[in-house]
This record gives C-alpha cells, structure tokens and sequence, in this order.
C-alpha cells in the first residue's frame, strides 16, 4: 500500500472521537509512509486529515473540482493539488492514484464516493479494497444493509467478504494488504 484515497468530510461532526480518530489515521499513514489521496479540502475532517499527515512529514495529493476550489475550499499547502472540471473526474483520478479506498464517517458525498469505488470494484473498474472506518459503530446500519443485500441475493456472499467495516487500523491495513479483487462477473 503506497497510496490511499480517503473519503471524508468537509465537516467536523458532533462526535468528538472522530476527529481523534481522523488524527490518528493521520498519524499511521504518515509513520508507515502511506501517501493520502484525497478531495483537497481544507475544513472538516478533510482538513485535519491533509494537515496531520503533512505536519508528520508525509505526502499528501488533493484532487478538487473547480468550483470547490473557485469558492476557497482547497488546502495549498500540499504536495501536489490538481484542479478537475468535475466530481467525476476527481473521483477517477482518486482511484487512479490510489492503493486502496477507505471511508471515514461522513455525509452523502462520502457515501456515494466509496459505494461507487466498491461498485466499480465489482464491475473489474477498481482493483483497490474498499473499507469503512468505522468509529463508535457510525456505519453500523450500512453494514447491516450489505448483509441485508446478501441475505436477498442482491450481492454474493463472496463480494460481500470484499467490502470491510472495521474501527481497528490494524485491521483494516492488514485485509487492504492482503486484497484479491472481486472476481468479474460472467453473464
């Protein structure tokens, strides 16, 4: 694992232990030279994440859309910022750059990025794990609606076993280490 895309938002919450816990992903990817991959912001989550990495002497590359960057959204100070035309574009690129996708607790945006990422995974448009940091059980419902998919017949139980719900880095950097990509769908 060389590059990680974290998605994350540009909001702090109300719950004190994520940031805690943002500060601490920080802290591993900088000490075990993981460069960040990330949306370029530089408020909420976004913003102690890029800046802790940074002020740990780690790399940090942010891909922001233009009009996040026109209303003063980006963080200058990193190792490389690319300005895209679009959320899409930003989204490709992150993946592009990436070893592997984990989801901090966030809003919408959050959510559609990483389900996107797995989804793609599932496609064979994505070979990075995707994960869910999963701080004081914040995507604890999610997870039961992956099961719930599986129980349905909605996923398989084996591309199930290809999405992580964990609040344990150690965990969660042990299965991205050790992830085979979803095997492609023949119809």
């Amino acid at each position: 694992m060389k590059k990680l895309a974290v998605y994350c938002g540009a909001s702090l919450g109300k719950d004190s232990a994520v940031v805690t816990a943002t500060k601490k992903l920080g802290q591993y990817l900088a000490m075990n030279h993981i460069d960040l991959v990330y949306g370029g912001g530089r408020v909420g989550l976004m913003g102690i994440l890029a800046n802790q990495v940074l002020d740990l002497g780690g790399n940090v590359y942010g891909i922001i859309p233009n009009q996040l960057a026109d209303r003063g959204a980006a963080l200058e100070r990193l190792t490389d910022l690319t300005i895209v035309e679009n959320m899409s574009v930003r989204k490709q690129k992150m993946l592009d750059l990436s070893d592997g996708c984990l989801a901090l607790p966030g809003g919408p945006g959050t959510l559609e990025e990483i389900i996107e990422a797995f989804s793609w995974a599932r496609l064979g448009n994505n070979n990075n794990p995707c994960v869910f940091y999963n701080i004081d059980g914040y995507y604890d419902e999610l997870k039961k609606m992956f099961d719930t998919m599986t129980a349905h017949g909605y996923l398989t139980k084996e591309d199930r076993q290809k999405l992580l719900f964990s609040d344990s880095l150690e965990v969660i950097f042990d299965f991205m280490n050790n992830y085979i990509p979803p095997k492609i769908r023949k119809y």
